[in-house]
């Protein structure tokens, strides 16, 4: 089999929620651990750590996995959605799965006498579990698909779970309430298994504790440590210069983004649990897995600076807790120009499955509007999202395609001005595959 043909069977054959939607989402462990069992518990062949939450489970993925890996562990790591190519769900010391290995996967399961009908996902994760397995990888980081407790991954029993925070997300799955949420969350804290939770308060706070007491589960909250001493902006906003005694003194981290601040205090905090596990990583290993992220692991789309001159940037952010980090942002940033003739000009698109009312609040009224939407069969149309727009005293140009509106902004703009492009995930993946751009640093 060839691995465009694996690549079609598996979108074509399978749901994927990112693409689809509702239609896609199969809660429930039942047929992960018959996979699981069907393939020789693979998980069982690798340590791992678990990582959940609402926002940044992405970047705290990739930041362990890049601690691990400057350690000189061998290691996985399985994240989703992808942004260009399938094969940046699973990768083993910064390299994509091997095109033969994903059409082998597919092949063996297609020739095998399985009873069954996986989803996109629980395929997907079987095939990274297998794959590490066979790569004979020390550990794999594993990011929760989406809540915890009946999510495909929560068939492992890791060294350590990590849950970033909890905010309003696919409701319609998991909850209408921030505690309902947590609890969905909290699914992933194991007995004995040691947990770090990165910001809770109040009663979602109490649902985790309540879950790690419950399983006996040690439990830390990074927010109410002292793990670091100071941490800022580096001086082109191109990432954060910090000091902590976790890695024995100052460091850089070139992930950008006000939200970044919390994603790190939560890594850090994670890194001590770790050590606490007996994982041993050293203070150069965590400094360098700090520094070096982007390039050892591939990670992008995280307040992404695409050009600077206009400043264009990219994020993945695509709910009021991220957005509401990113809008923020940005008004310093115009704010700072303000001396300037700059604009904001915003390329925006979302997804028709959520309710984007609150999140169009957030937007700034004194930008340039570029709507549009992603190539999936998810997208909000742009026709409709340009109507919910008006309705909140938003006007914006309409652009059939992600590409169309970039270029409309970008030819519009002064060197003075800030592109933003997001809402989705997808907006700022059809960014990245269609015009070829890539990272400046």
């Amino acid at each position: 089999m060839e691995y465009t043909q694996a690549i079609e069977w598996l979108y074509g054959q399978l749901p994927m929620f990112s693409r689809t939607g509702a239609a896609a989402y199969k809660p429930g462990l039942q047929t992960s651990e018959r996979l699981d069992e069907y393939f020789g518990h693979p998980h069982r062949r690798f340590r791992s750590i678990h990582i959940g939450g609402t926002n940044g489970k992405g970047s705290c993925s990739h930041l362990i996995a890049s601690m691990l890996q400057a350690q000189g562990y061998r290691t996985g790591l399985y994240t989703s959605p992808h942004l260009v190519d399938f094969r940046e769900r699973i990768r083993v010391n910064g390299e994509m799965i091997p095109r033969e290995a994903v059409a082998d996967f597919v092949e063996r399961f297609q020739a095998s006498d399985y009873d069954g009908h996986p989803s996109f996902f629980e395929l997907t994760m079987m095939m990274a579990f297998d794959w590490f397995a066979r790569a004979e990888v020390d550990y794999a980081v594993i990011e929760v698909g989406m809540g915890g407790r009946l999510d495909s991954t929560n068939i492992i029993t890791p060294q350590a779970c990590v849950i970033t925070n909890i905010s309003l997300d696919h409701t319609q799955f998991l909850g209408t309430t921030p505690e309902a949420i947590a609890g969905e969350k909290a699914g992933i804290i194991k007995p004995g298994i040691p947990v770090v939770i990165g910001e809770a308060e109040g009663s979602v706070r109490e649902v985790f504790s309540r879950r790690a007491a419950e399983v006996g589960a040690p439990i830390a909250f990074a927010q109410d440590t002292d793990i670091l001493s100071s941490l800022e902006p580096l001086e082109d906003m191109s990432g954060f210069k910090g000091n902590s005694p976790a890695v024995g003194g100052d460091f850089e981290c070139p992930l950008a983004g006000e939200y970044q601040r919390h994603n790190i205090q939560t890594v850090l905090a994670a890194l001590q649990m770790m050590r606490g596990c007996g994982i041993e990583i050293s203070d150069e290993a965590a400094r360098k897995g700090l520094s070096e992220v982007t390039a050892t692991t591939g990670l992008r789309g995280r307040w992404e600076i695409i050009t600077r001159k206009p400043l264009v940037i990219a994020d993945t952010g695509h709910n009021v807790a991220g957005l509401s980090y990113n809008m923020s942002r940005l008004h310093q940033m115009m704010e700072s120009r303000s001396r300037s003739d700059a604009r904001l000009r915003m390329v925006i698109g979302f997804v028709a499955d959520k309710d984007i009312d609150h999140i169009l609040d957030l937007l700034p009224r004194d930008a340039e509007y570029y709507l549009t939407n992603a190539a999936i069969p998810r997208a909000l149309p742009v026709d409709r999202l340009a109507g919910l727009c008006a309705a909140k005293g938003i006007e914006g140009r309409v652009y059939p395609t992600v590409n169309e509106a970039y270029r409309a902004a970008l030819a519009e703009a002064g060197t003075d001005d800030v592109i933003y492009v997001g809402g989705s995930t997808f907006i700022v993946a059809d960014l990245l595959a269609n015009t070829k751009v890539s990272i400046e640093i």
